[in-house]
């Protein structure tokens, strides 16, 4: 239905926190101008970015439609997330609903007695069919609450408005008493709010996290934000981010910024979350918006998104002068070493991966090394690879920079739709002014490139360190719990996946040898033990004993370096240069 219909009905929120020590928030939806005999409303099923049905309607209870009166009103569960409210002539009803919130994640309610992290695809409604009309939300916070952190236009101290629900649902809460602080950079407001502490500088990230703000900025030719929130949950451990159209939530470790490594890679992660502003949020495929928040949104397109977001994250952080070459190219290469390592690259390819994230990303099993990619670090080595060879086709005188930021124009500023893969191929070839075919050919079939074809042409190599190493493997991987050691993985094409070891089987013994949790005889029998020899295990099985020989292998991980060529030549130098600048 189309929000500017006469009878739009006018929608409110209100959310309070009598329970919030129990993990409760209090929701009150108010809806005016009905005039219809009844109301579905509904609630997501996911969230845009985090491509995994979550079911977030399990945590609704208390459910209670009522009139202007305060008398109830009949209603019905229609589906897994609809609520079908009977309104007869009523021009308005009010809603009361409490929503439970206690997984922590960038995607998933959190409250506590000292906060509260509002994800809004998990905690509002919308009426079905009206999706396009504005909101208000009030935020009714704990008296002890000082601060309310979001990307929404705020209109009162406590009020903020969305101009419709694609805007609301992208715009995460945060309520407490985290600590915020403000500056510009590229010409926009920017507001951190830290929550949970931690040993951060707040002058150091300020003037650090106003070089990336700039350095992609200057990448995408302009800035399409006023305003923009970082909210950081900083945890004993912790780590992740997911991006929003003028925010972002980001997870960390509380003592990381101390640390020079642990740093750099929060700067990483803020670079990558910011970076889905242009790459994603706005330059995105068909399936990436308008959203159907009800069921999965496919494409085969997310090797481009996250792969080209992952490729420059750490890019970038290059470019602004906290990675020199070296560590810039040991992280690339660690992108190979992901990939290369598990046997999934040989039979699941950056599209398909891009395409079932939404039964395997999110969901991996003991299986998962054997069966799939991420479609992240494939589509950062298809990156790398496309850089490269629009750099060496056009002499240096065009990046990947450029190609992104002309189908930004096109698509998003002109066009304001969303592509398809094959017209994102066609502009590219186009600036480049060579195929492309080969790179994004790839990216739906199994297999590998000749890597070095590529890193080549500018004067790098990508070499397997690892490739004379005489080391030996089982092929599993194990836990250490309960008094007992059991498999956790095994790898295919190992000596115990062609044995038939078996994921949770319990290891009691090897060559009657008797395993102690306190020891690593495993790791003493492999490292003295020689390739081809027999093993012979003795497991339990759900409860049956029995014997399995295994033999041991050649290791036959790989341990990949980018580096100069040796003998370049001059363009190869050139390029290069133009490359890493």
């Amino acid at each position: 239905m189309d929000s500017d219909h006469l009878n739009v009905p006018t929608i409110n929120f209100e959310v309070s926190f009598p329970e919030v020590q129990a993990h409760y928030i209090d929701v009150k939806m108010s809806i005016k101008k009905l005039n219809q005999p009844y109301v579905d409303l509904k609630m997501p099923v996911w969230s845009p970015g985090s491509y995994l049905i979550r079911e977030y309607a399990k945590n609704v209870e208390r459910f209670k439609p009522v009139d202007a009166n305060g008398n109830p009103i009949p209603f019905s569960k229609i589906s897994k997330n609809t609520w079908r409210v009977t309104t007869d002539a009523l021009d308005q009803i009010d809603v009361h609903y409490s929503v439970y919130g206690f997984e922590v994640s960038v995607r998933t309610n959190f409250f506590d007695s000292d906060h509260a992290f509002i994800v809004p695809t998990a905690t509002f409604l919308h009426i079905e069919g009206y999706l396009n009309v504005p909101s208000t939300i009030v935020i009714v916070p704990k008296e002890t609450w000082k601060s309310i952190s979001t990307g929404l236009e705020r209109l009162t101290q406590h009020t903020f408005h969305a101009p419709n629900f694609d805007v609301l649902y992208d715009s995460p809460i945060e309520v407490g008493n985290q600590d915020i602080w403000k500056f510009h950079a590229a010409g926009v407001e920017h507001e951190c709010a830290m929550v949970g502490g931690g040993s951060y500088d707040k002058e150091r990230l300020t003037t650090d996290i106003t070089r990336i703000v700039e350095e992609e900025t200057r990448i995408w030719g302009s800035n399409p934000n006023k305003r923009y929130v970082i909210i950081t949950h900083n945890y004993q451990s912790g780590g992740g981010g997911l991006e929003h159209l003028n925010s972002t939530v980001l997870g960390a470790s509380r003592n990381a910024y101390r640390n020079e490594h642990s740093y750099k890679t929060y700067l990483s992660l803020v670079a990558h979350e910011y970076f889905h502003l242009w790459n994603v949020k706005r330059l995105r495929p068909k399936a990436l918006g308008p959203f159907d928040y009800d069921g999965e949104n496919y494409t085969t397109g997310l090797w481009i998104m996250e792969g080209v977001t992952s490729y420059y994250d750490n890019l970038i952080i290059k470019r602004c002068g906290f990675y020199d070459e070296k560590e810039y190219l040991s992280l690339l290469a660690n992108d190979f070493n992901i990939i290369l390592n598990r046997p999934g690259h040989e039979i699941q390819s950056a599209a398909a991966s891009s395409f079932d994230t939404w039964i395997k990303y999110y969901r991996p099993d003991e299986n998962a090394i054997n069966s799939a990619i991420s479609y992240y670090n494939k589509g950062a080595m298809l990156t790398a690879l496309l850089d490269i060879k629009v750099i060496a086709a056009t002499d240096g005188k065009i990046k990947l920079d450029d190609i992104l930021r002309a189908a930004y124009e096109e698509f998003f500023l002109k066009l304001d739709r969303g592509f398809e893969e094959k017209e994102f191929q066609s502009l590219a070839e186009r600036i480049a002014g060579t195929s492309l075919d080969d790179i994004f050919q790839a990216a739906h079939q199994d297999g590998e490139l000749d890597y070095n074809a590529y890193f080549n042409l500018v004067g790098y190599e990508i070499v397997d360190t690892n490739e004379d190493n005489d080391t030996l493997t089982l092929g599993i991987t194990t836990n250490k719990a309960d008094g007992v050691i059991s498999v956790a993985t095994v790898e295919k094409g190992t000596g115990a996946y062609d044995a038939g070891l078996n994921v949770r089987d319990e290891l009691i013994a090897i060559n009657n040898i008797r395993l102690d949790l306190k020891d690593k005889e495993i790791d003493f029998i492999i490292q003295h033990a020689t390739d081809g020899e027999i093993l012979n295990f003795l497991i339990a099985r759900d409860g049956l004993i029995r014997e399995i020989p295994v033999q041991i292998r050649k290791n036959n991980k790989k341990i990949h370096e980018i580096r100069p060529l040796k003998d370049q030549t001059f363009l190869q130098e050139l390029l290069g240069k133009i490359w890493m600048a």
